[in-house]
C-alpha cells in the first residue's frame, strides 16, 4: 500500500468531518463525468468548459444546487457569450484581458447574477485561453449546459452529504471553550494577589467568544441547508430547531460570560493590593462557575444527543448539573449578603456577578429550552400556513395538533 500523508489520514478520521471527504469525491467523478458527456454529445476535441460548470452547479447542499444552480449557469454562460465575442475581434492580450474581465464583471452585475458576479469573468478568462479549441460560441454555450445538467442530475440522483455531524461538533466545542473559561475564572478568583491583567486577560476571551459563535452559526446554516429537500432525513425540521435554538441559548451565555468576566475584571481593578475575594467567597464562587461550566457542557451535549437519538442520558445529566449549580448558587449569595454588610463598597458588583448566574441558569433550563422549541414549531407553522392555505392539510399531524392548541 502506499503511503498516504497524515494530513488525508486526519481528514478521514475526524468526527463529523466525513462529509468533506464525500463532497470532494462528488465533485470528482461529477466533473469527470460532465466532461465524457460533452465529448460525446458534441465535437469539442477538449470540452473544459462542461467540468468546469459540473464543479460550480455540485453545490454542498442539495437546496443550495437548487437555489442557485440556474444562476451560476447564467454567470457562465455571460462569460462565454461575452469572450466569445472578443475572441472573434482579437486574441489573448494584455489589453484584451483587462476589457474582457471589465466587461464581464459589468454583465455580471446588468444580468443580476449576485454573488457569481466574479464567475462571469472567470468563465470568460477560461474561453478566451482555449479559443483555439472550440471554434463557434454555441460550442461552448453547449459546453455549459451539458456540464450544469450533469451536476444538477448528480446532485438530485446521489444527494449530497448531511452536514449536521459537522454542526453538532461545532457547538460541542464552543462549549468546550466556554466551559474552560469559565473554570479559569473559578481558579483565579482563589488566588490571593491576582493582578488585573490576568483577569483582563480573561474579559478579552470572553470577548472572542462572539466570533465563535459567527462561525457555529455558519456551520448551522450548512447543516440547515443540508437538511432541505434531503430525503436521508427523517425529521429535518425538528433536527433544525434543535440545534438553531441550541446555538441561540449558547450565544446568550457567551454574553452573559462577558458580563461576568467585566464584573470581575472591576473587582480587581477596584481591590488594588487586597485580595480579590474574601477567603469565604472565593471556593463558593469557584464552585459556581464550575457547576455553571458543566452545565453548559452538559446543553451542549442534550443538544447533539437529541440529533443523534440519545436525548434521555444527556437531559438527566444536565438535571443535575443545574441542580448543583443552584444549590451553590444559593450558597454564595448567603456569604455575600454577610460580606456586602461588612464591606458595602462592592456590593455593586457581588450583586451584578449573581444575576448573571441567575440569567445563565435561566438560559440553559430545560423547560425554557422545550418552550422555545414550541414557539419556534409554532412560529414555522403559521409561516408555513400563510404561505401555502392548502397546504395544511399535507401537514403532519403533530404539527397540526400543536398549531390547532396554540
Amino acid at each position: 500500500m502506499p503511503d498516504v500523508p497524515e494530513q488525508i489520514i486526519d481528514l478521514a478520521k475526524k468526527r463529523g468531518r466525513e462529509p468533506i471527504v464525500v463532497q470532494t469525491l462528488r465533485s470528482s467523478v461529477a466533473a469527470t463525468f460532465a466532461y465524457l458527456a460533452a465529448l460525446w454529445l458534441t465535437d469539442v476535441t477538449a470540452p473544459l468548459l462542461a467540468p468546469l460548470t459540473a464543479l460550480l452547479v455540485v453545490q454542498v447542499t442539495l437546496f443550495a444546487t437548487l437555489t442557485t444552480g440556474v444562476r451560476r449557469v447564467v454567470a457562465v454562460v455571460a462569460g462565454v457569450l461575452v469572450s466569445a465575442g472578443f475572441s472573434s475581434v482579437v486574441g489573448l492580450t494584455w489589453y484584451s484581458l483587462g476589457l474582457l474581465i471589465l466587461t464581464s464583471l459589468v454583465v455580471g452585475h446588468l444580468i443580476r447574477v449576485d454573488e457569481f458576479v466574479p464567475e462571469v469573468a472567470i468563465s470568460g478568462m477560461l474561453v478566451l485561453g482555449v479559443t483555439q479549441i472550440a471554434e463557434t460560441a454555441l460550442d461552448r454555450v453547449v459546453e455549459t449546459i451539458i456540464g450544469a445538467v450533469v451536476g444538477l442530475l448528480f446532485n438530485i440522483i446521489f444527494v449530497p452529504p448531511v452536514w449536521v455531524g459537522s454542526a453538532s461538533e461545532d457547538i460541542e466545542q464552543q462549549a468546550h471553550r466556554m466551559r474552560t473559561l469559565l473554570v479559569q475564572l473559578g481558579e483565579e478568583a482563589e488566588e490571593e494577589r491576582l493582578p488585573v491583567q490576568r483577569v483582563a486577560q480573561k474579559l478579552e476571551r470572553a470577548r472572542e467568544l462572539d466570533q465563535d459563535i459567527a462561525r457555529v452559526d455558519a456551520s448551522i446554516i450548512q447543516a440547515e441547508e443540508s437538511l432541505r429537500f434531503n430525503p436521508r432525513v427523517k425529521e429535518p425540521l425538528m433536527t433544525r430547531l434543535v440545534l438553531r435554538t441550541g446555538l441561540d441559548t449558547l450565544e446568550v451565555c457567551a454574553v452573559i460570560l462577558r458580563t461576568m468576566s467585566r464584573s470581575l475584571t472591576d473587582l480587581a481593578a477596584r481591590r488594588g493590593d487586597e485580595p480579590l475575594l474574601a477567603t469565604d467567597v472565593a471556593p463558593a464562587l469557584r464552585e459556581v462557575f464550575a457547576n455553571l461550566a458543566g452545565a453548559v457542557d452538559s446543553f451542549a451535549t442534550l443538544i447533539t444527543s437529541q440529533v443523534s437519538a440519545q436525548a434521555d442520558e444527556a437531559e438527566s445529566f444536565l438535571a443535575i448539573e443545574l441542580d448543583a449549580a443552584r444549590t451553590s448558587r444559593e450558597h454564595i449569595a448567603k456569604i455575600l449578603l454577610g460580606t456586602v454588610q461588612e464591606h458595602p463598597r462592592h456590593w455593586q458588583l457581588y450583586g451584578s456577578l449573581l444575576a448573571d448566574v441567575d440569567r445563565m441558569l435561566d438560559e440553559l433550563d430545560m423547560e425554557k429550552r422545550s418552550l422555545r422549541l414550541a414557539e419556534e414549531l409554532d412560529r414555522y407553522s403559521r409561516e408555513q400556513h400563510a404561505r401555502f392555505p392548502r397546504l395544511r392539510r399535507y401537514q403532519p399531524r403533530w404539527l397540526r395538533k400543536r398549531r390547532t392548541a396554540g
